[in-house]
């Protein structure tokens, strides 16, 4: 495979291929390590590589699961915390100290279980509190449609990674824009899932009052959907427990949709609305 053929196709595809083994999780690696090393200099999406464990992974034996050997990078912030490997929020005391935690968050696990190859960390801003991902610690994140602009945040590590074609998806979080700031920005699927959908433990309960929301940021809404299915639902010590979906979201996301209200909020607090921003809520309204 090419790597503008892999860079094309989404998580789904991918793990089809794998399934009819038309392809391997080790080339599926090598060709998104590759993409990384030749374009992640001028991005500075990835700032924690960990690309020797990423192809001992794809060697390994890996979980049956729905995105087996799917190439997969998790956020510098939140549960995108791996026993040994560096979690420094974006913070220069933290990555001065090398701190490493020693265990998974819930949602890690849940991504391994699911087959996904880790190839690292993105960037973000320090304690993820910009909506720009530029920190003292690790510098500025660019955006891959063009170098001149940022990438959003604080998932703009992730975005720009994703968007760029090194993963077909990466895990991001969001409390007051996170995920869905940076999809707009690199025109990426950015859903922010309910509270208590996703378990923030085994180290937290929630945060921010229950306004953080971790997930990942995708190209494909079926890509969107069926991470969702994998990685959803409660988990030992979580405050609160909410009803489970009463079908699969794959199974939703492919599903012609009953008659809905949509509510439309156009107006900014303090600050004009662009109008290509306006432009494109109108647009997507008369498409639905």
């Amino acid at each position: 495979m090419k790597a503008s053929e892999y860079a094309a196709l989404d998580a789904t595809a991918l793990a089809e291929l794998v399934s009819e083994r038309q392809t391997t999780p080790a080339e599926l690696a090598s060709l998104a390590i590759a993409l990384a090393e030749e374009w992640n200099p001028a991005l500075n999406a990835i700032i924690h590589p960990d690309f020797k464990r990423a192809r001992q992974a794809a060697d390994d034996e890996l979980p049956s699961g729905p995105f087996r050997g799917v190439p997969f990078l998790l956020k510098d912030l939140g549960c995108g915390h791996r026993a040994g490997d560096p979690h420094h929020w974006g913070t220069r005391v933290l990555r001065d100290i090398d701190y490493r935690p020693e265990r998974d968050s819930y949602l890690v696990e849940r991504f391994e279980q699911a087959g996904l190859v880790i190839l690292g960390h993105t960037n973000v801003p320090e304690l993820g509190a910009w909506a720009t991902t530029e920190s003292e610690a690790y510098g500025a994140c660019r955006n891959p449609w063009n170098l001149d602009h940022v990438s959003g945040g604080s998932s703009g590590g992730a975005a720009a990674a994703v968007a760029m074609g090194i993963v077909p998806f990466a895990h991001a979080s969001d409390g007051g824009g996170s995920i869905r700031n940076p999809a707009s920005q690199c025109g990426l699927v950015g859903l922010k899932p309910t509270r208590g959908r996703i378990s923030l433990g085994p180290l937290a309960g929630e945060a921010w009052a229950g306004l953080i929301s971790e997930f990942a940021l995708t190209r494909t809404v079926r890509d969107c959907a069926a991470l969702l299915d994998a990685v959803q639902g409660p988990a030992p010590g979580d405050p609160y427990q909410i009803p489970s979906p009463t079908r699969a979201y794959s199974v939703e996301a492919t599903t012609a949709p009953r008659r809905l209200r949509i509510g439309v909020w156009t107006e900014a607090e303090e600050t004009a609305v662009h109008p290509e921003c306006l432009a494109a809520v109108e647009q997507t309204l008369t498409l639905l």
